[in-house]
Order: structure tokens, then C-alpha cells, then sequence
């Protein structure tokens, strides 16, 4: 499936300039968490000790591993980290409940970070835009503000009440499911194959629009990835651009989520696990995001949308099975 625009790369020159961004924006990602979480207060050694025993390092890099390849790719990464949240045992434990959720949303810098690593020339392109210097950057700048801005809002009114009601097996497993069937009928129907404009073309107006889809992925399972690629080619865009738009809307919202959830409960996060774990898994994230990106891109390149449909219905049939048996 021709279209699907590659990340930056490939040159000499590039990939040492890479390089050092990669350095750079480590660095920037470790300084950014250790002054958006609070120290470790002096006396709370024991219980980060205790709580160590229950998100081990392996635990912590497994999370950051589910989380990095399934972020960006449509098979949801929220109903996949539920789900091995369970398998893990974290969901029964005496850890706190909220400083695991919390450590789940927060690993989410890890993919953020590697969207910039992989699109750093349209990052570039769009900080010009901002400043004037650039008219497609600003385009696609203002297109992706106007897209975060109906989340953000359906966010904030939703979220508790979505949390109550939703995150559990039952609601991913449905979720996959449909997800799943509706890739396969549009996948058979060369819907993802149409004609499209391309990034710079997107109208605000188009962009509000995948904005307010996105919102429908607050129910856990439904995959963030998914609607706003659904909703980029519905109103217009290619494959290729509704993609990449996908990957730049989340980068805003993921940033946001994850700013949010530190300021309110990093401290809880830093006070039961410590620093060495979390940041391990956040690592984790970025390595396995890079690479599932990078592969998900070349997979489109190659084939199309249809695997991914059939892997949600699978996931959702056995999670049901799983769940109908008490194996979760």
C-alpha cells in the first residue's frame, strides 16, 4: 500500500544528526521527569522497597514494552496494558492501585519521545510554522491544535465517568471485537486504498473532525490510532497522511495525558516505586515504539490494513474466552 510516508533517515549526515538528538532528547526526557515527579521524601525507602516486589524491573519493562508497540498501532495499547496489568498480577496487589495507573499513562513520554526521534523533520517544519517561517508547517500545526482541542474538552468531561464504567476485560475485549470487524469490512471494501490529499491540505474544519473521533478511544480497547486514521481518510486525507497526522495528534494528546497525570500523582508514583524502575520502563517504551513504528509504516507500505482487523478479533475472542473461564 503505496503512500505511507516513512520516518526521517537514511543519509550519513542524518543519521548523525539523529544521533545526537536521540542524546539530546533523553536527556531532556530524564531532566522533564525528574522535575515533573517530586524527590523521594526522606523515610520512604521501606515502601518503595516493598512496592519494588511487585512492579519488578521485569514487570515494569514488559509494561514498557506492551506499551511502545501497541501506542501507536490500531490494537490499542490501553485494552492491551489492562490486560497485562492482569496477566501480571498487578491488579491484585498491595501496591498502590492509583501509582500503577499512574505508571502506566506516564510511560506513555517513552512513545511521545520516539514520535519526535522519527518525525523530527516535521516537528522541525512545524516549530517554522509557528514562527512564521513556514506555510505548510503552520497548516498542519493549527490543523493538529484544532484536532486536540474537541479531545481535550470531551476528555476532561468524560474521563471519570468512563473510568468507572469502562476499564475492565469486558469493555476491551467488545471494543476489539468491533474494531476489529469494522477494519476487515473496510479493508475488503479498498476503503484505506482511495485517493487522499495530503497533510498540508487538511482543513481545520476536517481536522476537528478526527478531534472529536479520537474522543470515541476513551473507551478503553477502541485504540486512539484507530479512529483518527478511520476519521483522517473519511474526511479526505490519504492513507499515508492520515497516518502520520495520527502519529502528530497523539504526540499532543499523549503529552497532555501524561503532564497531567504527573502533576497530579507523580509524587504517589515516585513514593511507591522509586525512580529506577519507572524509568526503565519508559525507556523501554521509546526503543519498542521507534520499532513498531518504523514497522507498521513499511507493513502499510507492503500490504494493508486487513492483519490488523483479524488480530483484534482474535485478541477479543480470547480475552472473552479467557475471561468467560476465569484465566483472567
Amino acid at each position: 500500500m503505496k503512500g505511507v510516508r516513512a520516518p526521517a533517515g537514511g543519509s550519513a549526515a542524518a543519521t548523525s544528526r539523529t544521533r545526537c538528538l536521540t542524546l539530546l532528547a533523553v536527556a531532556a526526557l530524564v531532566s522533564g521527569f525528574a522535575a515533573v515527579f517530586p524527590a523521594l521524601p526522606a523515610g520512604a525507602a521501606q515502601v518503595v522497597d516493598e512496592a519494588a516486589a511487585e512492579l519488578s524491573l521485569w514487570k515494569a519493562l514488559v509494561l514498557g514494552l506492551v506499551e511502545g508497540i501497541t501506542e501507536f498501532l490500531p490494537i490499542s495499547s490501553t485494552g492491551h496494558l489492562l490486560v497485562a496489568n492482569r496477566l501480571l498480577g498487578l491488579d491484585d496487589t498491595d501496591a498502590s492501585e492509583r501509582a500503577i495507573e499512574t505508571y502506566t499513562i506516564c510511560i506513555q513520554a517513552g512513545a511521545i519521545l520516539a514520535v519526535v526521534f522519527l518525525y523530527w523533520d516535521r516537528v522541525l517544519e512545524m516549530l517554522a510554522g509557528l514562527l512564521g517561517r513556514n506555510e505548510v508547517g503552520r497548516r498542519i500545526l493549527v490543523a493538529v491544535i484544532a484536532a486536540f482541542v474537541p479531545t481535550a474538552l470531551i476528555g476532561l468531561t468524560v474521563a471519570d465517568t468512563v473510568k468507572e464504567q469502562l476499564f475492565g476485560i469486558g469493555p476491551v475485549a467488545v471494543a476489539w471485537f468491533v474494531g476489529g470487524v469494522v477494519i476487515i469490512v473496510l479493508d475488503r471494501r479498498d476503503w484505506f486504498t482511495r485517493t487522499g490529499r495530503g497533510l498540508g491540505d487538511l482543513a481545520v474544519r476536517q481536522a476537528v473532525i478526527i478531534g472529536v473521533a479520537q474522543a470515541i478511544a476513551l473507551w478503553p480497547g477502541v485504540s486512539r490510532s484507530l479512529v483518527t486514521i478511520i476519521a483522517g481518510v473519511a474526511v479526505g486525507l490519504s492513507l499515508g497522511a492520515a497516518v502520520e497526522f495520527s502519529f502528530l495528534l497523539g504526540f499532543v494528546t499523549l503529552s497532555a495525558a501524561t503532564g497531567l497525570e504527573g502533576v497530579r500523582n507523580g509524587q504517589e508514583l515516585v513514593d511507591t516505586f522509586g525512580w529506577f524502575t519507572p524509568t526503565a520502563g519508559l525507556v523501554m517504551a521509546f526503543v519498542s515504539a521507534v520499532v513498531a513504528v518504523r514497522w507498521m509504516v513499511a507493513w502499510l507500505q507492503r500490504r494493508g490494513f486487513g492483519a490488523f482487523g483479524r488480530y483484534r478479533v482474535i485478541v477479543g475472542v480470547v480475552v472473552t474466552l479467557g475471561t468467560a473461564t476465569s484465566v483472567l
